[in-house]
Protein backbone atom coordinates (compact mmCIF):
# COMPACT_ATOMS: atom_id res chain seq x y z
CA UNK A 1 0.00 0.00 0.00
CA UNK A 2 2.85 2.38 0.87
CA UNK A 3 4.47 1.56 -2.45
CA UNK A 4 1.26 2.54 -4.29
CA UNK A 5 1.09 5.83 -2.38
CA UNK A 6 4.69 6.61 -3.34
CA UNK A 7 3.97 5.93 -7.00
CA UNK A 8 0.92 8.20 -6.92
CA UNK A 9 2.96 10.92 -5.21
CA UNK A 10 5.71 10.89 -7.85
CA UNK A 11 3.19 10.84 -10.70
CA UNK A 12 1.34 13.86 -9.28
CA UNK A 13 4.64 15.61 -8.56
CA UNK A 14 5.72 15.12 -12.16
CA UNK A 15 2.43 16.41 -13.52
CA UNK A 16 2.44 19.57 -11.41
CA UNK A 17 6.14 20.18 -12.13
CA UNK A 18 5.50 20.03 -15.88
CA UNK A 19 2.43 22.23 -15.46
CA UNK A 20 4.46 24.85 -13.55
CA UNK A 21 7.16 24.78 -16.23
CA UNK A 22 4.60 25.29 -19.02
CA UNK A 23 2.97 28.17 -17.16
CA UNK A 24 6.35 29.76 -16.55
CA UNK A 25 7.22 29.59 -20.27
CA UNK A 26 3.87 31.13 -21.19
CA UNK A 27 4.21 33.94 -18.67
CA UNK A 28 7.69 34.85 -19.91
CA UNK A 29 6.65 35.02 -23.57
CA UNK A 30 7.30 38.56 -24.87
CA UNK A 31 4.36 38.44 -27.30
CA UNK A 32 0.76 39.45 -26.71
CA UNK A 33 -1.55 36.53 -25.91
CA UNK A 34 1.68 34.59 -25.20
CA UNK A 35 1.81 33.55 -28.84
CA UNK A 36 4.60 34.72 -31.17
CA UNK A 37 4.24 34.43 -34.93
CA UNK A 38 6.20 35.63 -37.97
CA UNK A 39 4.61 35.48 -41.41
CA UNK A 40 6.71 36.17 -44.52
CA UNK A 41 5.81 36.26 -48.20
CA UNK A 42 7.18 37.44 -51.54
CA UNK A 43 5.61 40.72 -52.64
CA UNK A 44 3.44 39.91 -55.70
CA UNK A 45 3.45 43.57 -56.79
CA UNK A 46 7.17 43.34 -57.56
CA UNK A 47 7.03 39.70 -58.66
CA UNK A 48 3.63 39.04 -60.26
CA UNK A 49 2.95 35.39 -60.95
CA UNK A 50 5.18 34.13 -58.12
CA UNK A 51 4.01 30.71 -56.94
CA UNK A 52 5.03 27.72 -54.84
CA UNK A 53 5.18 24.32 -56.55
CA UNK A 54 4.35 20.93 -55.07
CA UNK A 55 7.99 20.44 -54.01
CA UNK A 56 8.02 23.59 -51.89
CA UNK A 57 10.03 25.75 -54.33
CA UNK A 58 9.00 29.32 -55.04
CA UNK A 59 9.22 30.31 -58.73
CA UNK A 60 10.07 33.93 -59.49
CA UNK A 61 10.22 35.34 -63.01
CA UNK A 62 12.48 38.27 -63.90
CA UNK A 63 10.22 41.26 -64.54
CA UNK A 64 12.89 43.76 -65.58
CA UNK A 65 13.64 44.75 -61.99
CA UNK A 66 16.94 43.58 -60.54
CA UNK A 67 15.32 42.66 -57.24
CA UNK A 68 12.31 41.08 -55.58
CA UNK A 69 10.97 41.83 -52.12
CA UNK A 70 10.19 39.84 -49.00
CA UNK A 71 7.57 41.32 -46.71
CA UNK A 72 6.82 40.22 -43.17
CA UNK A 73 4.33 40.56 -40.36
CA UNK A 74 5.43 39.98 -36.75
CA UNK A 75 3.25 39.47 -33.70
CA UNK A 76 2.99 42.52 -31.39
CA UNK A 77 4.84 42.54 -28.07
CA UNK A 78 3.73 43.11 -24.52
CA UNK A 79 4.12 46.62 -23.08
CA UNK A 80 7.32 45.82 -21.19
CA UNK A 81 9.00 44.95 -24.51
CA UNK A 82 8.04 48.24 -26.16
CA UNK A 83 10.27 51.19 -25.24
CA UNK A 84 8.93 54.68 -26.06
CA UNK A 85 6.69 53.16 -28.71
CA UNK A 86 9.55 51.13 -30.25
CA UNK A 87 9.07 47.33 -30.20
CA UNK A 88 12.17 45.25 -29.42
CA UNK A 89 11.89 42.98 -32.43
CA UNK A 90 14.41 42.27 -35.17
CA UNK A 91 14.44 40.32 -38.42
CA UNK A 92 17.58 38.96 -40.10
CA UNK A 93 17.83 37.86 -43.74
CA UNK A 94 20.53 35.64 -45.25
CA UNK A 95 20.99 33.41 -48.29
CA UNK A 96 23.31 30.77 -49.72
CA UNK A 97 23.66 32.64 -53.05
CA UNK A 98 26.69 34.86 -53.69
CA UNK A 99 27.52 37.03 -56.69
CA UNK A 100 31.15 36.43 -57.68
CA UNK A 101 32.91 38.92 -59.92
CA UNK A 102 35.12 37.22 -62.46
CA UNK A 103 36.18 37.26 -66.10
CA UNK A 104 34.97 40.66 -67.39
CA UNK A 105 36.69 43.88 -68.41
CA UNK A 106 35.19 47.34 -68.67
CA UNK A 107 36.39 50.89 -69.28
CA UNK A 108 35.54 54.03 -67.32
CA UNK A 109 36.33 57.63 -68.37
CA UNK A 110 38.83 59.74 -66.46
CA UNK A 111 38.21 63.41 -65.69
CA UNK A 112 40.60 66.16 -64.70
CA UNK A 113 39.85 68.12 -61.54
CA UNK A 114 40.33 71.36 -63.50
CA UNK A 115 39.22 69.91 -66.83
CA UNK A 116 37.06 71.12 -69.69
CA UNK A 117 33.25 71.18 -69.90
CA UNK A 118 30.88 71.12 -72.86
CA UNK A 119 28.81 74.02 -71.52
CA UNK A 120 29.20 77.12 -69.42
CA UNK A 121 27.27 75.62 -66.51
CA UNK A 122 30.05 73.09 -65.81
CA UNK A 123 27.57 70.20 -65.90
CA UNK A 124 29.11 67.99 -68.59
CA UNK A 125 32.84 67.35 -68.14
CA UNK A 126 34.96 66.21 -71.06
CA UNK A 127 36.99 63.06 -70.27
CA UNK A 128 40.75 63.32 -70.59
CA UNK A 129 41.30 59.59 -71.02
CA UNK A 130 40.08 56.10 -70.19
CA UNK A 131 41.02 53.55 -67.56
CA UNK A 132 40.39 49.83 -68.08
CA UNK A 133 39.63 47.58 -65.10
CA UNK A 134 39.39 43.83 -65.01
CA UNK A 135 36.77 42.35 -62.70
CA UNK A 136 39.53 40.42 -60.95
CA UNK A 137 41.07 43.74 -59.93
CA UNK A 138 37.73 44.95 -58.63
CA UNK A 139 37.19 41.71 -56.71
CA UNK A 140 40.24 42.52 -54.60
CA UNK A 141 38.54 45.64 -53.29
CA UNK A 142 34.91 44.54 -53.65
CA UNK A 143 34.31 41.10 -52.10
CA UNK A 144 31.49 38.81 -53.26
CA UNK A 145 27.97 40.07 -52.67
CA UNK A 146 25.29 38.02 -50.98
CA UNK A 147 21.97 38.61 -52.72
CA UNK A 148 20.33 39.84 -49.50
CA UNK A 149 22.74 42.78 -49.61
CA UNK A 150 25.91 42.28 -47.56
CA UNK A 151 29.57 41.40 -48.15
CA UNK A 152 32.35 39.72 -46.19
CA UNK A 153 35.73 41.38 -46.69
CA UNK A 154 39.06 39.54 -46.32
CA UNK A 155 39.88 41.31 -43.03
CA UNK A 156 36.58 40.57 -41.35
CA UNK A 157 36.77 38.62 -38.09
CA UNK A 158 34.57 35.54 -38.32
CA UNK A 159 35.52 34.20 -34.87
CA UNK A 160 34.82 37.35 -32.84
CA UNK A 161 31.85 37.47 -30.42
CA UNK A 162 30.18 40.12 -32.59
CA UNK A 163 30.66 38.16 -35.86
CA UNK A 164 27.02 36.97 -36.10
CA UNK A 165 25.88 40.60 -36.20
CA UNK A 166 27.95 41.12 -39.38
CA UNK A 167 26.29 38.27 -41.26
CA UNK A 168 23.04 38.96 -43.08
CA UNK A 169 20.95 42.10 -43.28
CA UNK A 170 18.57 43.25 -40.56
CA UNK A 171 15.34 45.13 -40.04
CA UNK A 172 14.98 46.14 -36.37
CA UNK A 173 12.19 47.62 -34.24
CA UNK A 174 9.63 47.05 -36.99
CA UNK A 175 6.56 44.77 -37.05
CA UNK A 176 6.41 44.83 -40.86
CA UNK A 177 9.99 44.18 -42.08
CA UNK A 178 10.84 44.24 -45.77
CA UNK A 179 13.98 43.18 -47.62
CA UNK A 180 14.89 43.52 -51.28
CA UNK A 181 16.76 40.54 -52.78
CA UNK A 182 19.06 40.99 -55.75
CA UNK A 183 17.82 39.22 -58.92
CA UNK A 184 19.64 39.74 -62.20
CA UNK A 185 18.43 38.14 -65.43
CA UNK A 186 21.70 36.17 -65.61
CA UNK A 187 20.53 34.26 -62.54
CA UNK A 188 17.73 32.57 -64.49
CA UNK A 189 17.74 28.81 -63.99
CA UNK A 190 19.59 29.02 -60.66
CA UNK A 191 18.23 28.16 -57.24
CA UNK A 192 18.75 29.86 -53.88
CA UNK A 193 17.77 29.43 -50.26
CA UNK A 194 16.63 32.49 -48.31
CA UNK A 195 16.85 32.18 -44.51
CA UNK A 196 14.86 34.51 -42.26
CA UNK A 197 15.10 34.80 -38.48
CA UNK A 198 12.64 36.82 -36.39
CA UNK A 199 13.61 37.58 -32.78
CA UNK A 200 11.15 38.87 -30.20
CA UNK A 201 12.71 40.83 -27.34
CA UNK A 202 16.25 42.21 -27.25
CA UNK A 203 17.82 39.28 -25.38
CA UNK A 204 14.92 36.84 -25.69
CA UNK A 205 15.16 33.19 -26.70
CA UNK A 206 11.89 33.60 -28.60
CA UNK A 207 13.09 33.08 -32.19
CA UNK A 208 11.19 31.95 -35.28
CA UNK A 209 13.19 30.73 -38.29
CA UNK A 210 11.79 30.47 -41.82
CA UNK A 211 13.32 29.21 -45.09
CA UNK A 212 12.30 29.82 -48.70
CA UNK A 213 13.65 27.73 -51.58
CA UNK A 214 13.75 29.90 -54.70
CA UNK A 215 13.95 29.03 -58.41
CA UNK A 216 14.81 31.95 -60.69
CA UNK A 217 12.85 31.76 -63.94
Amino acid sequence: MNKIKKIIFFVLFGIFSCSDEINENIETSPCLDNMCYANFSIDPLVSPGVYEDSNGYWHISHQGYNYFTFQGELSPLKEEYVINGVPLVSTAFDSNYWIWIDGFTFTVPLYSLLGYFTDGDFNNPIPVGNLTYTIEEMAQTHPPLNIVGYQINPNQCLDCPYSPTLIGTRSKYNYTPQQQIFFDNQMKGDTAKIMIEARFGEMSDEIIETEFNIIFN
